[in-house]
């Protein structure tokens, strides 16, 4: 049983596990140690920060702990792909977090005491992930007697995995109140000053009405402007910072997709053609369609206008145990067999009381108390009154536990079958996923004729001859084209799809290819111009429903992209900053905006309300230095030329509006809220740079 059960099996209520606060502050304690032995080197080394060695192995217990505790939350027995990767990562998060802070919060004599932990478990205000766990679902409080009941079953019970979780919980609470306090001690240092406020609503409150004279660059010819080779190595030492990389591959591949053949088709038809005659004359349809199908008994009733017409036709004009195929409906071939036909209603008029269970042992008590429940309503009791009293649907218990009128499927499967096939006023007490339910049917809607089918269906999948005949396909591609060069020609030769891709060591797949991180991994140690090989040293990956065969064609190693790859940007923005200049040569010195227009070819435009924060101007788009220029300009200024994204302007501002907003202390308010959230933020971004993380997780998943 899932520990989550238990717990709410002994504290007596509905628990919530709060699993993202836990996944994210999930702590690592002394997992993380300084340095490796002399024996195991740097081979097993998954990440460094502020100079302390990570183990692999070390992390991946981390990793394997909270992956138990997570199935233990759920229930299950093992965990999907992506769940796997979420708690990877955040377990990789909590570590950087972990030892980026260790030192920091000893420095600064940042802890959670004792009594502190206390206060956040047990006082009048506990810990937000104490309230989620234990948090009573009808009141919506902290349920302190459950929550103390728990303590003291886990603390006698120590060898328990209760035991176990409960200190992962202290864990999360003592690490998220640190980090807390971290970041109060940062809010605390910043300020905003009256005037800084002041500033701000001005800004805000300032609009200029303008007008303005253009000149697009696309004006001036490519042709005219020069560009030396000293210019673009002088501006690509001057701004080398923006060509950092990390480092990527391209790699080159052409897809080999697993199709059936006709002959996997034809052994369809032939299958389904011969189970026919049994089909035909099975006792249990329902039983053999999930035994021989491959889609499971659909016990469903539908309705004419609810069925393709083929269906609908040949099953209202049929009888029960009629037979309609083989038929082909997109990827399978089927037989449709008539179950049975029912007169049901489009909609139903029904209340109910629910009787709330949260674990199974709480299922026969319930049912027992639904049962008395109807025998009080059978001999006269008020249904209304019990609703209000006993059910724990509250949304209806408070209208005496009518639910008014709800078509078919509305509902939960099992209170949809006892609503739409029980007879008026007659009581039914049945079992959801919500508990307990005692439903009265009060009205039933206009009735139709419905129809339950039993379907074979069969699904047209490649044999296992077709799998190897693809394979040979592709391996006799791979073994025919050993290096790139062949591979681009024999790609053009046989007029085949060439995909590219450029990854990072990091990456989780290759875009559109399932399960495709084990190519990843593998092209970060290929040769260049040479095949990608798997772990087994094939040059065929098998993904999905499909083999791949790739080239790697380029590599850029961590550290700056050349000049050479960045040559055609560096140049468009050199000749963009020349043109620039030649424009506003050209745009100086005149204030008169309709002859600066008829000089330059141009014409005066007009914008209304721009201010400091308009990022687009009516009829130019995004060009947030004209607003820049417009609110720092007063009534029948007229601005120097100014550089935008699209061309050279000269605004004159034609009226302005200082409107002056009268809450400052609401302004700096919102000013003081805004930077200490971004101080918070970039302070431990700031912190984990300087801790250098080198994270060579990459290598290892």
């Amino acid at each position: 049983m899932a520990t989550l059960e238990k717990i709410r099996n002994r504290a007596g209520i509905g628990i919530t596990i709060f699993i993202g606060l836990a996944l994210a502050a999930f702590v690592l304690g002394d997992a993380v140690q300084s340095g490796s032995s002399i024996m195991r080197g740097n081979q097993q080394e998954i990440a460094k920060i502020a100079g302390k060695s990570v183990d692999y192995k070390e992390f991946q217990k981390k990793v394997d702990d909270l992956s138990d505790i997570y199935k233990m939350n759920s229930g299950s027995t093992s965990l999907d792909q992506k769940t796997t990767e979420q708690i990877r990562e955040q377990t990789w998060m909590s570590m950087v977090r972990n030892i980026t802070m260790k030192d920091i919060y000893e420095n600064l004599g940042i802890a959670v005491t004792s009594n502190e932990l206390f206060e956040l478990v047990q006082g009048e205000n506990p810990h937000a992930i104490i309230q989620s766990l234990f948090r009573d679902q009808k009141t919506g409080t902290i349920n302190r007697a459950a929550l103390i009941q728990f303590l003291k079953y886990q603390q006698s019970n120590t060898n328990g995995p209760e035991h176990n979780y409960w200190l992962f919980v202290e864990n999360q609470i003592q690490e998220e109140r640190s980090f807390a306090k971290y970041n109060n001690l940062l809010s605390k240092g910043i300020y905003t000053t009256n005037d800084e406020a002041k500033l701000n609503l001005e800004g805000k409150n300032k609009k200029v009405n303008i007008e303005y004279v253009g000149k697009l660059y696309s004006s001036v010819s490519d042709s005219s402007v020069r560009v030396s080779t000293a210019e673009l190595e002088a501006y690509y030492e001057a701004h080398k910072e923006k060509y950092k990389q990390e480092a990527s591959r391209e790699i080159e591949y052409i897809l080999f997709p697993v199709v059936a053949s006709k002959g996997d088709e034809d052994k369809v038809i032939k299958w389904i053609n011969d189970i026919k005659p049994e089909f035909a004359t099975v006792e249990d349809p329902a039983a053999y369609v999930n035994i021989n199908s491959d889609k499971q008994f659909d016990p469903a009733f539908y309705k004419k206008s609810d069925l393709p017409a083929n269906i609908s036709e040949f099953a209202f004009a049929g009888k029960a145990g009629d037979i309609y195929g083989p038929y082909k409906e997109g990827q399978s071939w089927k037989l449709c067999k008539i179950q049975k036909f029912e007169e049901l209603p489009d909609s139903v008029n029904a209340r109910h009381i629910l009787i709330r269970v949260t674990s199974q042992a709480e299922t026969a008590k319930a049912k027992s108390t639904a049962d008395s429940l109807k025998r009080v309503l059978t001999l006269g009791g008020d249904f209304a009154a019990l609703a209000r009293k006993y059910s724990g649907d509250e949304g209806s218990a408070v209208k005496g536990g009518e639910l008014g009128w709800f078509k078919r499927g509305m509902m939960v499967k099992p209170f949809d079958d006892a609503a739409f096939f029980g007879k008026v006023n007659d009581y039914q007490v049945v079992s959801s996923q919500f508990g307990i339910h005692l439903i009265q049917v009060l009205k039933r809607g206009n009735t139709t004729m419905n129809v339950q089918l039993a379907t074979i269906v069969r699904n047209i999948e490649p044999s296992s001859q077709t799998y190897q005949q693809t394979y040979s396909q592709a391996s006799k591609f791979a073994s025919e084209n050993r290096d790139l060069k062949a591979f681009r020609a024999a790609v053009t030769a046989q007029g085949l799809n060439k995909r590219l891709a450029s990854l990072y060591e990091a990456d989780k797949e290759v875009a559109g290819l399932e399960n495709s991180r084990l190519l990843v991994r593998a092209t970060f140690k290929a040769e260049l111009e040479k095949p990608v090989l798997s772990t087994e040293g094939t040059p065929i990956f098998e993904l999905g429903s499909q083999f791949v065969v790739a080239h790697l064609s380029g590599i850029q190693e961590k550290g700056y992209s050349s000049l050479s790859v960045n040559k055609p940007t560096i140049e468009m923005t050199i000749r963009k900053d020349k043109k620039a200049e030649h424009l506003k040569a050209k745009m100086s010195g005149k204030t008169d905006l309709t002859s600066l227009a008829s000089s330059v070819g141009s014409k005066v435009e007009q914008a209304q309300d721009i201010n400091f924060e308009t990022y687009s101007i009516p009829g130019l788009g995004a060009e947030p230095s004209i607003a820049g220029v417009s609110s720092a300009l007063e009534p029948g200024g007229v601005s120097k030329p100014v550089s935008g994204s699209n061309g050279v302007y000269v605004v004159k501002a034609t009226a302005v509006n200082k409107a002056m907003g009268s809450d400052l202390a609401a302004e700096k308010y919102q000013a003081k809220m805004a930077l200490g959230y971004r101080i918070s933020v970039q302070a431990f971004d700031a912190l984990r740079e300087n801790a250098g993380v080198v994270d060579k997780r990459a290598k290892f998943y």
